[in-house]
């Protein structure tokens, strides 16, 4: 399948979503760009060859957000009445942070450059973020009289604590890559021509392992967030159970014995 706002590849079970209009600086807000995102994310559940996801924007930028040209002109998802405007959040772009967090496999956000708006959102929708040293980050919708409305209030502060959340929504101030190392918003910072490769590194590393129990291991994560601990233990045992069956687990217990790396095969 070709696409025209975002580039999409898959080698060594490690898929790469590159965000690919640099002329607006990867807004995210078009409805192009939203179906693109939302069709390769929809993609990945029954793609068994794919491990990790690594998302990345081309160009400056790794996104800018809501197109404010358009938001000004009253265009795309910003036209219409306020009942017109909800439908087009609710059937445009609060579809991508449902794709994303429906997703099994880990997903590591490199952010190359700005990451404002909704592109700090889709950023922090991520398992995992490193950053070039280029980077800014910033929760800046207060800044234009707006609220996030793709549900970025929903995942930051489960990512870094009510107080840094509301900080950071309400100030609407940018943080660059070491203030956002410092505030837990990124796992590193490295230098622009580095971070492809580490992130390239970090997903070869965890696409070597069981593919299966990788899956479950990320479904636990988040499961571990909504339930209560008697149901989350019940449900742990009965994934683990699970595990337990796998031809990969028995290929991790004699590659452990025999101290070699395992060969996995999903199954």
């Amino acid at each position: 399948m070709s696409y025209q706002h975002v580039l999409f590849e898959v080698a060594d079970r490690v898929a790469t979503l590159t965000f690919n209009q640099p002329a607006t600086r990867n807004a995210i807000s078009d409805e192009g760009m939203i179906d693109e995102i939302v069709s390769v994310l929809s993609l990945i559940p029954a793609r068994q060859d794919i491990s990790v996801l690594i998302v990345t924007g081309a160009g400056e930028a790794f996104s800018s957000g809501g197109n404010v040209k358009k938001m000004q002109a009253k265009d795309g998802i910003f036209a219409g009445s306020a009942m017109d405007i909800q439908q087009s959040y609710r059937l445009g772009i609060q579809r991508i942070p449902l794709a994303l967090y429906e997703l099994e496999v880990p997903v590591i956000a490199a952010v190359n450059g700005a990451a404002v708006g909704a592109g700090f959102d889709v950023a922090m929708m991520c398992d995992l973020r490193l950053a070039s040293t280029t980077a800014r980050f910033g929760e800046t919708f207060l800044n234009l009289g707006i609220i996030p409305g793709d549900g970025g209030a929903w995942f930051l502060p489960r990512a870094l604590g009510h107080q840094r959340a509301a900080e950071l929504t309400f100030t609407g101030r940018l943080v660059d890559a070491d203030e956002a190392l410092r505030l837990g918003i990124v796992l590193e910072v490295l230098p622009p021509a580095d971070l492809m490769a580490r992130a390239q590194d970090l997903a070869a590393q965890i696409a070597a392992k069981p593919p299966q129990a990788l899956r479950l291991g990320k479904r636990l994560l988040r499961a571990g967030q909504a339930m209560d601990l008697k149901h989350f233990l019940d449900y742990s045992a009965a994934l683990q159970a699970a595990c337990h069956g796998t031809a990969d687990h028995a290929e991790a217990l004699t590659a452990f014995f025999e101290k070699r790396p395992g060969r996995y095969q999903g199954q």
